[in-house]
């Protein structure tokens, strides 16, 4: 006996915009350090609910939402272990912080990829959704030509200061979005009607 399946989008979306905001508040937009309460929620919230919010879109046969949380929860579970690893005692020693910056660029450059070609997979779904998967492809992007300016400059993160708060802004635009489009498929699918609008694009 089968019956309707949930859409589970809605809590991916939630684990990724609120951790997001949080991050890109903290850490970019007033500069503080990443500390014990956004690494807990990119470990939770960020992390496992959306690896479980694509687990479940694997039983509704849905590959893009499969791929797409999956690898954002993860992303989040990569992001902590980075932050977490070098102060272990086991790993310290394994970790040459002066390459640091090179490192980061290579990795939000890569997830920057990655985010564009997963752009292209929205474009038939909805503006909504679009937006938020351009706005963190600039993220991305930003957060690597920053690392790019420290690894290969002369320039420092006080240097970069304007610049960083600018893509914490542009971080929070995008974690609020993927809030937002949460948000308005929970009340959209509730009340039978468009509550929110997303756009659908057929």
């Amino acid at each position: 006996m089968s019956g309707k399946l949930s859409n589970p989008a809605p809590l991916g979306l939630l684990g990724f915009g609120i951790t997001t905001v949080l991050l890109n508040f903290v850490h970019n937009f007033q500069g503080g350090a990443v500390d014990s309460m956004i690494l807990s929620m990119g470990l939770a919230y960020g992390g496992l609910a959306q690896v479980l919010a694509g687990i479940m879109e694997y039983k509704n046969g849905n590959t893009f939402g499969t791929v797409a949380f999956t690898s954002y929860g993860l992303f989040w579970w990569s992001y902590a272990f980075l932050n977490l690893l070098p102060k272990s005692i086991l790993f310290s020693g394994y970790y040459d912080m002066t390459r640091l910056p090179e490192s980061l660029m290579a990795y939000f450059l890569m997830w920057g990829i990655f985010t564009l070609g997963m752009f292209f997979g929205t474009l038939k779904k909805n503006r909504a959704l679009q937006f938020v998967f351009m706005s963190l492809t600039i993220l991305f992007f930003l957060l690597a030509v920053r690392f790019g300016l420290l690894a290969y400059t002369s320039m420092s993160a006080a240097d970069l200061e304007i610049y960083t708060r600018v893509m914490g802004i542009e971080g929070i635009i995008c974690g609020l979005s993927a809030f937002y489009l949460a948000i308005a498929e929970v009340l959209n699918e509730t009340y039978g009607r468009t509550v929110l609008p997303i756009c659908p694009t057929s």
